[in-house]
């Protein structure tokens, strides 16, 4: 994969407006060098490197596609390709994610999907060799940085092989070697996400004064929580359950907020992580695309989630809006409640409390263990206003654990697409409204750009 020698210096003038807004540190100017034997400046105090690392943030939130929220955002994309939402755009790579057609020359595919991700992962090798190497940096930077930027490859890693399946594994900044770089199979992998989650928790602060107080940069529960996710999607129930309780039990800082319009707020007692705005006018990408105030430009909700909520449910009244131009209504995610404004609000969920109830509920589940899993469940569902579930049954309690995934997370993240993948329930949802689903769609194509660059790259089944 080709990488600019320098994209070090770009996320370096991209963090200083997260670092002066965290108030972490101030930013401290750097002449723009002019190659990357000088690259080692960066690490020479602890305010360049702070604000090195904030620039990824920066980049993840305004220019990083799928991870930003927007119409080029893996919570956007998966949407359209599984059965979250209706397609209004005539984009043909738009229309393509929505129908199932996936092309391998689909240019959001590659450079919002595939590329910025790499991209994120390579400004984080960055930051681990820059800071491994420095002799300058205070241990408890140095530590910190470490932490953050393992985490944010992780993160990156796992978006990528649940996208794309096998994927090429990156860990180091050798744009050279990256171009040639093979296929490494999904559990290796997983593995490689495992290390990096488990070494950032013993890395990371345990509170949010890295940054701030606000819930914008990693912590050690960031990494705990995502963790449980990734033990989730990978079988591994008792450490899920393990994860997942651990961050439950931090009473002092999370909380499920009992009102479903705080929960998107900024900095929210239910957040866990989240993006900060960098951009006048924008509080979340989200607000900005989904809320309607005209016929839908992009997409709108799908009737198959807006028919999914039971009658009586708090989630639907709260986080579904609609709007009727002539006489076609449209429903639209209202999770977010601003669409434009210059004050701050809201900042852009990445993860929350709610999902890690759910995450242990279904690990419970499946160790039999149904009375935890229905406490669980009906924590999230008597804060949707809805009765308490009792099911002594396996099948049928993963069957309800799999509808309040849908209708608690659904357009954030992608986190319907991803569990009708790996639940393997894609081709019996999707293939009666999708008229050409293939078994095959529930993997991306490796962009053809890619395999044209890197003969070791072998494509998906089915492209």
């Amino acid at each position: 994969m080709t990488m600019k020698k320098n994209r070090l210096f770009i996320i370096l003038f991209l963090g200083i407006l997260i670092t002066q807004i965290t108030g972490c540190t101030k930013f401290v100017t750097v002449d723009p060098p002019v190659t990357q034997l000088v690259t080692s400046s960066v690490f020479e105090n602890d305010q360049t490197a702070i604000a090195a690392m904030n620039g990824i943030y920066s980049f993840m939130e305004s220019n990083a596609g799928f991870s930003n929220g927007g119409t080029e955002s893996v919570g956007f994309f998966g949407g359209l390709s599984a059965d979250e939402l209706t397609n209004y755009s005539s984009s043909p790579e738009q229309i393509q994610f929505y129908q199932n057609e996936l092309n391998s020359s689909n240019s959001e595919l590659y450079s919002s999907l595939w590329q910025t991700p790499y991209q994120c992962i390579y400004d984080a090798n960055g930051i681990i060799e820059g800071v491994s190497k420095s002799t300058n940096l205070s241990s408890g930077v140095k530590q910190e940085l470490l932490g953050e930027a393992k985490f944010i490859r992780a993160f990156c890693n796992f978006y990528l092989t649940n996208l794309f399946g096998d994927i090429p594994l990156i860990n180091t900044t050798d744009y050279k070697a990256n171009e040639s770089v093979p296929r490494t199979g999904r559990q290796s992998v997983y593995q490689q996400i495992i290390t990096d989650l488990t070494e950032a928790q013993s890395l990371l602060s345990s509170d949010y004064s890295f940054s701030g107080g606000e819930k914008v940069k990693p912590n050690s529960w960031v990494a705990t929580a995502f963790l449980a996710r990734v033990y989730l999607f990978n079988g591994n129930w008792k450490d899920a359950e393990n994860m997942a309780a651990q961050v439950i039990g931090q009473v002092q800082l999370f909380a499920l907020d009992s009102d479903l319009n705080e929960v998107f707020l900024r900095n929210s007692s239910e957040a866990i992580w989240q993006l900060m705005p960098n951009l006048p006018g924008i509080n979340t990408w989200e607000g900005s695309i989904y809320i309607l105030t005209s016929a839908p430009e992009f997409a709108a909700l799908s009737p198959q989630l807006v028919e999914a909520f039971e009658p009586g449910d708090l989630r639907k009244a709260n986080w579904v809006a609609d709007t009727t131009i002539e006489t076609t209504t449209y429903y639209y995610p209202f999770k977010y409640k601003v669409k434009s404004s210059l004050q701050l609000s809201e900042y852009s969920m990445v993860l929350r409390l709610a999902e890690q109830y759910l995450i242990r509920a279904e690990a419970r589940a499946n160790q039999n263990n149904f009375s935890g899993a229905e406490s669980d469940i009906n924590i999230i569902r008597n804060r949707a206003g809805l009765n308490n579930i009792a099911i002594s049954d396996k099948d049928s309690l993963l069957t309800v654990i799999r509808h309040e995934r849908q209708v608690e997370l659904f357009t954030e993240w992608g986190h319907r697409w991803l569990d009708l993948r790996r639940n393997a329930e894609a081709t019996a949802v999707l293939s009666p409204i999708k008229s050409n689903w293939h078994p095959t769609d529930t993997l991306y194509p490796i962009p053809q750009g890619e395999i044209q660059r890197d003969p070791n790259l072998i494509q998906n089944e089915g492209y």
